[in-house]
């Protein structure tokens, strides 16, 4: 009896033991995540977006500009400047956007020219209609809209909102929007 008792335990010992190395030696299988999608600017925020016009890429700063802006960049050349046109509809109002993004050689570059455009009265990068690259009918002067822009890095972000003429919104929106275009910069890579 004492046999079949030390037999038993010993099996009982073993079986404990390998359900222990197998817990040890276990590894459960990751769960497969999906991969994240990248968001895509032109939808990812408060108001969706519409290519117009662009990209244009150019290296020349200086003779895609205006004002005191253009004597700025012959001090200070930029690597390039990125140009798009975007339109946006919401509210019963459509709006024209202006994005361009200046990569300089730095961020203290990019930080001085952000003083510059942000100063009233002191000129800007021309948007494409401004320059006569991009023909819309009844394309509004975004540059006497509404205006933000931003610094990230080496790269300055400007966004100038105007309503078409064929319609109508408040200043506020005009804000709400051109703060929410900033974000189109990720298409300018």
């Amino acid at each position: 009896m004492r046999a079949a008792l030390r037999g038993g335990g010993l099996v009982v010992i073993a079986l404990v033991s390998g359900l222990v190395w197998w817990l040890i030696r276990y590894e459960p299988a990751a769960e497969v995540q999906p991969a994240a999608q990248p968001q895509n600017p032109l939808t990812s925020g408060e108001f969706d977006y519409t290519r117009v016009a662009g990209p244009e890429i150019s290296a020349g700063c200086a003779a895609n500009s205006y004002g005191d802006v253009v004597g700025w960049f012959r001090e200070h050349p930029c690597d390039r400047v990125h140009r798009s046109l975007y339109e946006t509809r919401t509210q019963d109002a459509r709006a024209l956007v202006s994005v361009v993004v200046v990569t300089m050689p730095g961020q203290t570059g990019a930080k001085q020219l952000k003083v510059t455009t942000d100063t009233e009265g002191t000129g800007n990068v021309n948007d494409l209609v401004r320059d006569g690259t991009a023909t819309l009918p009844g394309a509004p002067n975004v540059a006497g809209g509404e205006y933000a822009s931003r610094v990230v890095g080496n790269r300055l972000t400007i966004v100038e909102v105007q309503f078409f003429e064929d319609t109508s919104g408040s200043q506020e929106l005009l804000g709400e929007i051109a703060h929410d275009a900033l974000r189109l910069s990720a298409a300018a890579r």
